[in-house]
């Protein structure tokens, strides 16, 4: 998955490498030089077949039950589930470890352990909305990465009753009287206009657009969360 396919690249795999997603942005090279096999919820068996990989690699949340059992009679498929940093250090020693280059991933988890203990949280903690798609409007709420990175930052989740990623209402939103909105860059790209449309929706919060790869992304991506997370937190001080 995306987030993975950037963290083979970091552990210097891409001769190893041979099919991506759609979906797999970084490294940009790569969307030239690999065989593209689909998106994350309908990859091509197909064309995977006919890389004959030694081994597939899938994430719960992304990818389709179904497809990946199918994807399982081609070759060894090795699903992650990750729901926060613990998990997602844990799979990147494992990833290591199959790939046979566990001292680098050994020192990434190690240089992602260091930043984030050294991550001061804002304090007190900020009551906050972080949503991911609009019409229907959906937020991240509780059993997401998103969520336990919101929890890094000292931000304190008003749907964190909801699992998952649930639509809600304007009156939903308005009666969980968020102090701070973040509308992420990804899976929809949220724009200055919709910044207007939550600012009128709760006047009193405070509505910012965020990187949402630093909030979603679980492999090397994380050596630049926690410094982007440190940013925004030394800016929402300044706004108290």
């Amino acid at each position: 998955m995306p987030s993975q396919t950037e963290l083979l690249f970091y552990l210097g795999l891409d001769k190893e490498v041979k099919g991506i997603t759609k979906f797999c942005i970084h490294p940009p090279e790569w969307r030239h030089s690999k065989t593209i096999v689909g998106g994350t919820k309908k990859i091509h068996l197909e064309t995977i077949k006919q890389l004959a990989p030694d081994l597939i690699i899938a994430n719960k949340e992304e990818n389709e039950q179904t497809q990946t059992e199918a994807a399982s009679h081609i070759a060894p498929v090795w699903v992650t589930d990750i729901d926060d940093l613990h998990n997602a250090c844990t799979m990147i020693l494992e990833l290591g470890a199959i790939c046979k280059t566990i001292q680098k991933a050994e020192q990434l988890v190690l240089q992602i352990q260091q930043q984030f203990a050294q991550l001061r949280p804002i304090q007190p903690m900020l009551n906050t909305a972080y949503f991911i798609w609009n019409n229907p409007l959906m937020v991240a709420a509780s059993n997401t990465f998103i969520n336990a990175m919101l929890l890094q930052c000292g931000f304190k989740n008003v749907f964190e009753n909801f699992n998952r990623y649930p639509e809600v209402t304007a009156e939903q939103i308005k009666a969980a009287q968020p102090q701070l909105i973040l509308l992420s860059s990804e899976p929809y790209p949220f724009r200055e206009k919709h910044v207007h449309y939550f600012q009128t929706l709760v006047p009193a919060a405070l509505v910012l657009q965020v990187d949402g790869e630093m909030f979603s992304w679980y492999g090397s991506r994380l050596l630049k969360s926690a410094p982007y997370f440190q940013a925004l937190i030394q800016q929402l001080q300044k706004n108290r």
